[in-house]
């Protein structure tokens, strides 16, 4: 069994996703072999440039623009029509990954990849199970594709868009989103601490800034920084080296409450299950990441779009406050401090949102899907790697 995982680096959770995925089947499968291929990369280093870097700068510079164009994407508009002559071009350039590879299955976390397989299979090249893994909490026309055989969602709250947006129910599956085991590893919040050089006995509020070097979370931290409550601060800036500067010579210095700063570090499951508020961009990995460790959130400077749903999918279930700009941002997490009964309801209702079998079930659903398509309508067609050479050699 030859499991192809298509992905790419636009935001980063796609890729961590996709690696998730890979990981448990490496781990659990040894008959199996899997490969992460980053879609975009195969295809136009100009389309990837524009769907990773161009989308970064978009998001991070110009957010209501960004959000507009994520609206204008999610209707049947020109710009859809444009995107579908694009893809329908790009998927003409994977054709040799695949025939070299000739997978079995194909799950793709990215939605542009997903169109592409789909347009592979509409032409007759491809006659392989396609997953699509959507990576946020709200769903998007962009991953919608005519020859997609299962949607595996974040949460049952999809379902019903899903539907009116034309997909059968039946094709959908709130599996989740996939993570790292370390994840759901529960940890012990007092030793953790200790093993981390906290204080074992302070609450301890975690800030991680993201991807897209927000430096407004420097005032947010000044201002939880000001409360009068007691508590410690751990800071992840994420390879952002301006930011972790600014946090080294300008906050922490003058900061009243004891904080460890710090640049990078693959522990961040650790530094989540030591931590009893994490302050973060609301993307959905790292939001799902922050489920599994069953840590509340308070979400700052959601990108319109799919952060918004991120972040009305966590207030809707009480997983999280909002703290929008970071205005209000001390008031806000003083309230939630000094109420620990609500502080508790709010980890008890992300400890209830168990996507622990997600990768399980996601390898599942791969080969119940290969047995229809090794025993249904689709026994008798060629190979897929048949397919591809009549595609180049036509007669």
């Amino acid at each position: 069994m030859k499991i192809m995982i298509l992905s790419a680096a636009a935001g980063g959770g796609h890729l961590r996703a996709a690696h998730a995925v890979e990981d448990y089947i490496k781990q659990n499968v040894p008959n199996a072999e899997v490969l992460v291929a980053d879609a975009l990369k195969n295809v136009s280093a100009a389309l990837d440039w524009t769907c990773c870097d161009g989308y970064k700068l978009i998001a991070k510079n110009a957010p209501k623009f960004f959000g507009s164009l994520y609206k204008a994407t999610n209707k049947d508009t020109p710009l859809n029509s444009l995107m579908v002559r694009i893809n329908h071009s790009a998927a003409q350039k994977l054709i040799p990954l695949l025939e070299k590879e000739n997978p079995d299955v194909i799950l793709s976390t990215y939605p542009f990849a997903t169109e592409m397989i789909s347009n592979l299979k509409r032409e007759g090249v491809l006659k392989v199970p396609l997953i699509c893994l959507m990576t946020d909490y709200g769903p998007h026309m962009a991953w919608i594709a005519s020859n997609v055989d299962a949607y595996v969602v974040s949460t049952a709250d999809m379902i019903d868009e899903m539907e009116t947006m034309g997909v059968p129910r039946v094709l959908v599956h709130p599996f989740g989103i996939p993570v790292g085991d370390a994840f759901f590893k529960k940890e012990d919040r007092r030793s953790v601490r200790i093993r981390l050089g906290l204080d074992p006995d302070k609450p301890t509020i975690l800030i991680m800034a993201g991807s897209f070097g927000v430096t407004r979370v420097l005032r947010i931290y000044e201002r939880i920084t000001a409360l009068p409550q007691d508590f410690q601060m751990v800071v992840i800036t994420g390879k952002n080296e301006r930011l972790y500067e600014m946090f080294k010579e300008k906050a922490v210095p003058h900061s009243k409450k004891s904080t460890k700063l710090i640049y990078f570090t693959d522990e961040v499951e650790s530094y989540m299950h030591a931590s009893d508020l994490l302050v973060t961009k609301p993307g959905g990995l790292t939001v799902s990441e922050a489920l599994a460790c069953g840590i509340p959130l308070a979400v700052f400077d959601a990108i319109p779009g799919q952060e918004e749903d991120n972040t009305d999918f966590l207030l809707n279930h009480n997983m999280a406050v909002e703290l929008g700009s970071g205005k209000d941002c001390a008031a806000i997490i003083s309230d939630l401090l000094s109420n620990e009964e609500e502080l508790k309801k709010m980890r008890a209702s992300c400890e209830e949102f168990d996507k622990t079998d997600s990768k399980k079930q996601i390898f599942s659903l791969m080969e119940d899907l290969m047995k229809v398509y090794h025993t249904g309508p689709y026994a008798a067609v060629p190979s897929p790697q048949e397919r591809l050479k009549s595609l180049n050699n036509p007669t």
